[in-house]
C-alpha cells in the first residue's frame, strides 16, 4: 500500500528508518540533521521499533558503536552532518575497510571554519574517497527512496560497503513537501532480514575484526574493497529496478533530462536541480537545446555512463557546491572532465563552484550558467575554467 503525505525531509528520512527497522542506531545531535535522529528516537521511545537507540557523547563515538554493532551483525545506522561527519573521518575508513554495511543519512551542511549551519556539499565530498557509497537526492522523495535502497545495496553480499544518503540542509531537510510513502510491509519485504555469514558473535563461527594487516595483505584487502565498489555499480541497477515495482520509481546512477539532443547541459546534484530543470523548460520554449544531468550515484563513479550521456554535447557546465581548493574546479568536474577524455568528442567542459555556505542559487544564476556554455558552443572555446558563481569578487 502507498500513501501521499506531507513531511519535511527529516521526517521522511526518519519514517524510511521505522519502517526499516535497524537493530542498532548510535546518534549524536548536529544541526541541521538532529530531527533525524529526534523523531527517531521518538518511534524507539513509542515502542514503534525494537531498535537499540544508543545515545553517545560525540559523532566519532556514534560511528564506533555503528562500527562495533554491525560487526557484532546488527543491521546499524547513524545519520550526521558537516562538523560531525568530519569527527568521524577515522571511523568513516575503519567502517568501509572493514566491509560493514552500515547506512548514514548525511544531511549536507558546510564545513567550518567560519562557522556555518547551511547547505554546501564540502562534507560529504571531503569523505567521497573513505570507501563509503555515496547517493545524492533532490528532494525529500529521494531521500526517502534512496534510504531504503541503500539497506539493500550495503548489504549485498557482492559489495558489503557502507552507504551515505545525502540530502541538502535546511532546503530539504527542513521544508515541507509531498510525497508518496510505501507501505510497512513492503519495505520490510524489500529489504528482507539481514543475516550476515561473518560477525564476531558468531562462536561457531569466529572472526576477527580490525587486526593488523602489514605489507603481507593489506594491498589484497584494498583490492578487494576496490572490487567490491565495481559490484556496486550493478548491484545499484539492480536495486533500482526492484524498488520501482513496488514504487513506481525506477532509479539509476543519474536522471538525464531533455539531454538527448543538447548542445549545452548543466552536470548538477541534489536540490539545485530542480532550479535547474525550471531553466531547462524556459530555455527549451525558446528553442535553445539546453539540457541537464542530474547525478545521483557519485561513488562509485559511472564514469562510462557519464561519457556515454553526455558525449554528443557541445559545451558542459558541471556545477559543484564545493571547493577542492585545487586550483582546478570542483570535486565532480575533475573526473567528469576525466571520463570524457577518452571519447575526444570535441565536448567543451567549464566548472562552476556555487551556493557555498548555504548561498542561494536562484534561477537567475543557473540562466547565466547557460548563457555561458551558449557562447562556447558559437566560438568553440571558452574564457574561464572555473567560475565561482554568485559570488562577489
Amino acid at each position: 500500500m502507498k500513501m501521499k503525505v506531507a513531511l519535511t525531509g527529516n521526517e521522511a528520512v526518519a519514517q524510511a528508518m521505522k519502517q526499516i527497522n535497524p537493530d542498532v542506531v548510535a546518534a549524536y545531535p548536529i544541526t541541521p540533521q538532529t530531527e533525524i535522529v529526534q523523531f527517531f528516537s521518538s518511534f524507539v521511545a513509542n515502542g514503534q521499533v525494537d531498535t537499540e537507540f544508543v545515545t553517545v557523547e560525540s559523532e566519532h563515538s556514534a560511528m564506533s558503536a555503528t562500527v562495533g554493532a554491525s560487526a557484532a551483525g546488527a543491521r546499524a545506522m547513524t545519520a550526521t552532518s558537516a562538523n560531525g561527519l568530519a569527527l568521524m573521518w577515522e571511523v568513516l575508513y575503519i567502517a568501509a575497510s572493514n566491509r560493514l554495511p552500515i547506512v548514514m543519512p548525511v544531511v549536507n551542511r558546510a564545513l567550518s571554519a567560519p562557522i556555518n549551519i547551511h547547505c554546501d556539499h564540502s562534507d560529504s565530498m571531503g569523505a567521497r574517497d573513505s570507501g563509503w557509497i555515496q547517493l545524492y537526492s533532490e528532494n525529500a522523495q529521494e531521500a526517502y527512496d534512496n534510504l531504503i535502497q541503500a539497506v539493500k545495496i550495503a548489504e549485498n553480499p557482492k559489495v558489503l560497503l557502507p552507504v551515505m544518503v545525502m540530502m541538502d540542509g535546511f532546503i530539504i531537510s527542513h521544508a515541507l513537501e509531498n510525497l508518496e510513502v510505501i507501505g510497512d510491509e513492503d519495505v520490510k519485504k524489500f529489504v528482507g532480514e539481514y543475516k550476515p555469514d561473518y560477525y564476531l558473535l558468531n562462536v561457531k563461527n569466529p572472526v576477527t575484526f580490525g587486526p593488523l594487516d602489514l605489507q603481507d595483505f593489506y594491498f589484497e584487502h584494498k583490492r578487494q574493497q576496490a572490487e567490491a565498489m565495481e559490484n556496486a555499480k550493478e548491484v545499484i541497477l539492480e536495486v533500482g529496478k526492484e524498488f520501482g515495482k513496488i514504487s513506481g520509481r525506477n532509479y539509476g546512477f543519474f536522471e538525464k533530462y531533455k539531454l538527448d539532443d543538447a548542445e549545452m547541459a548543466v552536470v548538477v546534484m541534489n536540490s539545485a536541480a530542480g532550479t535547474a530543470k525550471d531553466v531547462v523548460d524556459e530555455l527549451r520554449a525558446q528553442g535553445k537545446k539546453a539540457g541537464l544531468l542530474k547525478l545521483r550515484v557519485f561513488r562509485p563513479f559511472p564514469h562510462k555512463e557519464i561519457a556515454e550521456a553526455l558525449k554528443g554535447v557541445k559545451a558542459i557546465g558541471v556545477m559543484d557546491r564545493a571547493e577542492t581548493f585545487s586550483d582546478f574546479g570542483g570535486p565532480m568536474f575533475a573526473p567528469i572532465r576525466a571520463a570524457m577524455y577518452d571519447l575526444n568528442a570535441g565536448n567543451t567542459i567549464v566548472d562552476y563552484i556555487y551556493g557555498l555556505g548555504g548561498r542561494d542559487v536562484v534561477p537567475q544564476d543557473i540562466k547565466k550558467v547557460f548563457e555561458d556554455l551558449e557562447a562556447i558552443v558559437n566560438k568553440g572555446k571558452y574564457d574561464k575554467l572555473v567560475t565561482y558563481l554568485g559570488v562577489r569578487e
